[in-house]
């Protein structure tokens, strides 16, 4: 397990579920840093392992966190709806990576190639998966590179992440009939490349 990961995960126990988001946004809005730690800790693995999923590496991943946080605390009193904490975290989070896609974009068309290789589906496998899940997993990366990444960011966010309909528009920053067309253009392209050549 990367180091950075494993520190955010030792750092603390997230606060108990009986202060809500709402509760602690309040707080932390009065001035209370220890709101905004429990806010960070309970919310920041979540975002750090979307992240790390989306690029497939840990530094970029540790960039968006920061990145995240940073802004979600400047702007925690434009936040119209407390209880949907955690899709603005990560509707931050994913306009971040979209900007990270596009750098990514610019360099290679200019020939600067100095990334590592990214991490895939399959480094975030348990390390007792079965040699069928890798196989599995291995195939579905490959699918994943031929979908355009508005598409593969919202696939990822609804079949990996497991968010709600709603929770990916918002992640997404846009409809719920725009986020399902995109799931669905994904899922097309996933299950054309799973099936193979009729």
């Amino acid at each position: 397990m990367p180091a950075a990961r494993a520190k955010l995960r030792a750092v603390a126990d997230p606060p108990t579920p009986e202060v809500s988001d709402p509760e602690l946004i309040a707080r932390a809005l009065r001035g209370d840093r220890r709101a905004e730690e429990a806010i960070f800790l309970r919310h920041a693995p979540g975002v750090t392992q979307m992240a790390d999923r989306l690029l497939g590496d840990e530094a970029d991943a540790e960039d968006v966190v920061q990145h995240t946080f940073e802004v979600a605390f400047r702007r925690l009193a434009q936040l119209e709806r407390p209880a949907s904490l955690r899709a603005w975290l990560l509707s931050i989070a994913v306009r971040r990576c979209h900007r990270l896609f596009r750098r990514r974009k610019l360099l290679r068309l200019l020939g600067i190639t100095s990334h590592p290789e990214p991490e895939t589906l399959v480094d975030h496998l348990a390390p007792g998966a079965s040699s069928e899940a890798r196989a599995e997993l291995a195939l579905l990366d490959v699918a994943l590179t031929r979908v355009p990444d508005k598409e593969r960011v919202a696939w990822m966010l609804r079949k990996v992440e497991r968010l709600s309909l709603p929770e990916c528009a918002t992640a997404c920053g846009c409809s719920l009939a725009t986020v399902k067309r995109r799931i669905q253009a994904a899922e097309t392209v996933v299950q054309a490349h799973l099936e193979g050549p009729a």
